[in-house]
């Protein structure tokens, strides 16, 4: 995707690239490069992340491409921030696959995600009500998820456990994956969420075809590091 007008190579704002042991979604555990997008519009009140909402570095596509191969490794993530809020995202993602990554992206679910390449693995983030964001939720993007994708809801309580499952059954997304028609659902609880316990035993309770995970690169690093 190029600039309007000017011809100019594709750009990102990059906040940071680096490699880490992948710790969320079905794709935890294994080694993946990632690719820290700079800004957000959302102001989630558990963000982890706040340090890239701003500054970051303008850097071309092709630039963030070659930084990536030099890792070595071939899954990639892009993730922010929002990184389907910088208008170059689809098209790094787009040249991550043509140089033979498995490119997943994380979004807030507040932006459209039907311009991404098809083959992206997109992990779409429904934002419950704790996180004080919900009202930005573009519910349309559910229809555009695939069995390639999945769909995560960070609880900040058990209040919000319950708001997910009603969305999960209202929306058919249990059938979904039952079906083969979307990849995963995550429950992921906030870092350092007391309720632990009581958040395993509703998702037992509720029935429903949810992975629970937590952040396994925080239990690894601290919560104060995303990686090596």
């Amino acid at each position: 995707m190029r600039e309007a007008g000017n011809g100019a190579a594709p750009a990102v704002r990059v906040t940071e690239i680096f490699r880490s042991i992948q710790g969320e979604s079905t794709w935890t555990g294994l080694p993946c490069t990632f690719v820290r997008l700079t800004g957000c519009p959302l102001r989630c009140v558990w963000c982890d992340t706040a340090y890239a909402f701003r500054g970051g570095t303008k850097m071309t596509v092709e630039e963030v491409v070659e930084a990536v191969r030099r890792f070595g490794g071939s899954l990639v993530e892009i993730t922010g921030g929002e990184p389907l809020a910088q208008p170059g995202a689809a098209e790094l993602a787009a040249q991550l696959l043509e140089a033979g990554c498995t490119v997943l992206v994380e979004t807030s679910g507040a932006v459209d995600v039907g311009g991404l390449d098809p083959r992206v693995h997109r992990i779409m983030d429904l934002k419950c009500p704790g996180s004080g964001e919900e009202r930005r939720n573009l519910w349309s993007n559910l229809d555009l998820l695939t069995e390639r994708d999945e769909v995560k809801f960070v609880v900040a309580g058990l209040e919000d456990f319950e708001w997910a499952a009603s969305a999960i059954r209202r929306h058919g997304l249990d059938a979904r994956v039952e079906a083969g028609a979307l990849g995963a659902l995550l429950v992921s609880p906030v870092w350092g969420l007391r309720e632990m316990e009581e958040l395993a035993q509703a998702v037992l309770a509720s029935g429903l075809p949810v992975r629970f995970q937590t952040q396994l690169h925080k239990h690894i690093w601290g919560p104060d590091r995303a990686g090596v």
